[in-house]
């Protein structure tokens, strides 16, 4: 018989791409949403891609009893993949609150309901803003934590300290994936990033300027003490992030797992600023972007890019897509979704 898989956040980004790699790996998924930031008409893409029909539940997970309702429809849920949150920086500074209620409480409520249900396996998405404007790059799971720089980090570093605080006593093992800055589509551009809301991340930001359905985008900052002075980051593709989340499962369903809660970095090893990926952009495309620079953005860091080599070991992980590919990728879904080829 088939694992029975819940994702929350599974209309969003990433966790409709990691439903995808679920399903392609021989899970069964149930998919929870709130539907704030996305839409589940991509449950249809994800029909198309596997030929499955994915269960869909339109809850706040804040609404205890009503996520309840899932378990009790499925009690054969052995495995969850948390992916529901408020993830944009800059809104998590201008609206702190709103950042601690919802992604702490719907975190709490879905940990609680795991462990009466005996769920297995518990795989939260956490992010490398756990590790706040750290000095040196790349880190690694053992780098120590700094202050986080935007409220949306402090609700990962909270979530982390409830998971292992929760589960030190308990059967129900968790892995942390702590991960850094997903992009890219699905190679069979029925597939991206399309949140309701005005994109926020760098590379749909890109691909919209492209396109024309943004006069021109802003580099915020080139006065860091960088290589070119622009902020660096670790861009990963999501098709490798959403494969992590799957072996992340297998790992602990295994037996694999000794500890109550481990925790792994999920990037591509090297890091790239903001004008190395626009070049990129531009390279793989053949088109010009209109950017101007801007001041600083409150609550971004520096610099920061991971170290998997923990993951490489353990989960037997490893990027398969580089940078060339996540914007071939990107600008390939942008032009499905903006109508410019079926």
């Amino acid at each position: 018989m088939k694992q029975k898989v819940l994702v929350t956040g599974g209309t969003g980004y990433i966790g409709s791409h990691t439903i995808i790699d679920l399903i392609e790996n021989g899970y069964d998924v149930v998919c929870v949403d709130n539907g704030i930031n996305s839409d589940k008409s991509v449950l249809n893409a994800v029909k198309e891609i596997t030929g499955v029909t994915v269960p869909y539940y339109h809850i706040d997970l804040c609404d205890l009893s009503l996520t309840e309702t899932i378990f009790k429809d499925h009690l054969d849920i052995q495995g969850v993949i948390h992916f529901a949150a408020l993830k944009s920086v800059g809104e998590s500074v201008e609206k702190p609150v709103l950042y601690f209620r919802n992604n702490i409480e719907s975190l709490l409520n879905i940990l609680d309901l795991s462990l009466q249900y005996e769920v297995k396996a518990f795989i939260f998405s956490s992010s490398c803003t756990v590790y706040g404007d750290v000095q040196r790059s790349p880190v690694d799971e053992n780098t120590p934590l700094q202050e986080a720089a935007s409220p949306y980090g402090r609700t990962k570093q909270i979530g982390e300290q409830v998971i292992l605080d929760t589960l030190k006593n308990n059967k129900m093992k968790s892995i942390l994936l702590r991960y850094f800055n997903p992009a890219g589509a699905h190679p069979s551009a029925k597939l991206g990033e399309a949140p309701n809301n005005p994109a926020l991340n760098l590379v749909p930001v890109i691909t919209e300027t492209a396109i024309g359905k943004r006069a021109g985008m802003t580099v915020f900052g080139t006065d860091y003490p960088t290589r070119d002075g622009s902020c660096i980051r670790d861009y990963i593709h999501v098709v490798d992030l959403s494969h992590a989340h799957t072996l992340a499962l297998k790992y602990i369903f295994d037996g694999k797992q000794k500890v109550s809660t481990d925790v792994f970095n999920v990037g591509i090893g090297s890091g790239l600023s903001v004008l190395e990926i626009i070049e990129a952009f531009e390279k793989v495309t053949g088109l010009r972007l209109n950017y101007e620079v801007g001041p600083r953005r409150p609550g971004d860091v520096m610099a920061i890019f991971s170290d998997y080599s923990k993951a490489k070991k353990e989960l037997g992980w490893q990027p398969n897509y580089d940078v060339n590919d996540i914007m071939k990728t990107a600008w390939a879904w942008e032009l499905v979704r903006s109508g410019k080829i079926n």
